[in-house]
Formats: structure tokens, sequence, C-alpha cells
């Protein structure tokens, strides 16, 4: 028998999603069978599968010891050295400044140099995460960039943050504005575009169609020139919607792409600047319906200093 101890960061969750996520190698279909054998136990009682935790929950785990072994704690990148820029951080999140050629998670190639593990070495570093002490969470990017787009990047440090911060950008409450250089001039100078992507994840790339299409998602892109110069045009970026890849593609749909762009667009070998010049430029929070724990946030604004490439543009 083994008893598990719900902590902050458990509270709020189904028992069955956090069983899973604790112990990766108790298979779903044991899962359920247990607790309908009553052999999980929240606080001595009979456990539900839609329980929801509370801090200070008992669970009591009557399951063999193979099935329960925890998920593994990955320390190795908690000792790397962090190379951040703090944008702002407070005890429920922090603001990056992320930079063009980081990866923000980790892929076939890369496990450690990533933006969320730097994050985490920098808290634990800090005294405030420590894997051995929690049971299913570890602080989580709220939005991702494409690994050559620089700026600005949110990350929850606790599981309510992290609700929350996903329901705020669910409900669009968190307005994200992006600067970049597109060749050519777009025309009209400002519009809203409205386009359907499908997505190629073995190619890794998207496509943008006219017309709706089986499987492909509803895009939509406000864009506004802000000068034009050298064949180039500054761009300011509201985006809607966000799908994989939106801008690029979106963009070069109508015939402007990414400056630097070498998927979507057509920069030769030594052409243009190493990555698409494409930034994250601000995050503002305006809160319509939002009152929990992060409206204090409502009307702040957050600015990247990753712009040397539109400096020429100012």
């Amino acid at each position: 028998m083994k008893e598990l101890l719900v902590g902050p960061n458990d509270a709020g969750q189904r028992l069955d999603k956090f069983l899973s996520k604790a112990f990766p190698s108790l298979p779903a279909s044991l899962l359920y069978k247990y607790l309908r054998l009553k052999r999980i136990k929240k606080n001595g009682s009979r456990a539900h599968a839609d329980d929801r935790l509370c801090e200070g929950d008992l669970l009591q785990l009557y399951i063999n010891d193979e099935l329960l072994e925890v998920r593994e704690q990955q320390t190795a990148p908690l000792k790397i050295r962090p190379n951040l820029q703090v944008v702002y951080e407070d005890d429920n999140l922090l603001i990056v400044d992320k930079p063009a050629g980081l990866l923000v998670h980790s892929d076939d190639r890369e496990s450690y140099h990533t933006l969320i593990a730097q994050i985490q070495a920098y808290l634990y570093q800090k005294g405030e995460y420590d894997p051995a002490q929690e049971n299913s969470f570890a602080p989580a990017l709220c939005n991702r960039l494409d690994r050559n787009t620089a700026g600005l990047v949110v990350a929850a440090k606790n599981a309510a943050a992290l609700r929350d911060l996903n329901e705020i950008i669910k409900t669009r409450q968190m307005k994200k504005t992006y600067l970049a250089l597109v060749c050519g001039t777009p025309s009209p100078p400002e519009a809203t575009l409205t386009g359907y992507l499908v997505r190629d994840r073995e190619a890794a790339r998207v496509t943008v169609l006219r017309h709706p299409a089986p499987g492909a998602k509803t895009i939509v892109t406000k864009y506004r020139v802000l000068r034009s110069a050298h064949g180039l045009s500054l761009v300011e970026i509201d985006l809607v919607t966000g799908r994989t890849h939106q801008i690029r593609a979106h963009f070069s749909s109508i015939g402007h792409p990414l400056y630097g762009d070498g998927k979507y667009g057509k920069t030769g070998r030594g052409q243009g600047p190493r990555h698409q010049a494409l930034c994250a430029f601000q995050i503002r929070f305006e809160f319509k319906e939002y009152k929990g724990i992060l409206s204090y946030l409502d009307k702040k604004q957050f600015f990247s200093a990753q712009t040397e490439v539109f400096d020429s543009f100012s």
C-alpha cells in the first residue's frame, strides 16, 4: 500500500488525471479497474475518478509497487546555468525574453538547452521549485514561439497560475503583438487576413488555403504597415488566432514572406538574417471576465528588447 499526500500544486485536479501524471506506469485500464474495486481510497473512503482533489487529501493506493513507479525526475537539466532575460516576475509567473535560435521545449535532438529547462533550473536554484517535492507539477510555458522567433514567453510557477493563464489565453484576454519585416509592401497598409491552415506534421510545415477544407483550421491575422524602405516593410501584427507558423505562412500566402524566412520565404543561402525577422514584441493583459488570482495583471503590458533587426526602421 502506498500513501500520497496532495500538495498545493495537485489541488483542483480530477483524481484520475492526477494519478495518470503521478504514475505513468499505471495503465488507464487498470486505474479505472482499481477505482471500481475500491483499491484506491481518498481520506479512507472510496474514491471516484472525477473527485476533485484538495490540498491535504490523503490518497491510499492498494496497488502493486511496480505499477506505481513515480515520474522520472530529470535532475540534470536543473544543474545547467540559466541565461534568462527576465522581463517580469512575481510569485505566480515570470515573463522572459527569448532570443532567436533557442528551442522552447525539448525535441529528438535537444533535451537540456531549452527555454523551459532554463526556467526550471532558474527556479530550482532560487529555491522556488523542487521536483522531489512535487507529485505531478512542474513549471510550464503558457505560450510558445518557434525556435527562430524571438520575444516574450510567459511561464507559470504553480498549478493555479497555470490553469488561470491557460484560461486567460484561451479567452483572448492576453493580447500579443508582433513585429516583423516582410518582403515588399502589403496592400492595403492595414487589414485583417483570414485563411484556413492545414498542418503537415511530417514535413513540419503548414499551408494556408483561401477556402475551408477538411482538417483546416481558421486563422485570423491583423496587420498594420508602419513604414517601408529598401524593398522591406516593418509590420505590426496582432495575432487573433495562434496556430503553428501562422504569421510566417499567412504573409507568405499573400506574397509577402518574412525577411530571412528560409522555410516560407525565398531567402537564398548567405542572404538576409540567419532567422526570420519576427519578434513577439508586446504582451498586454486586458481582463473582461477574469477575476482570479492574477487580477493584478489587468492593464499591464510588457515589451521585448529583442528588436535589433528592426532598429533601422525605428
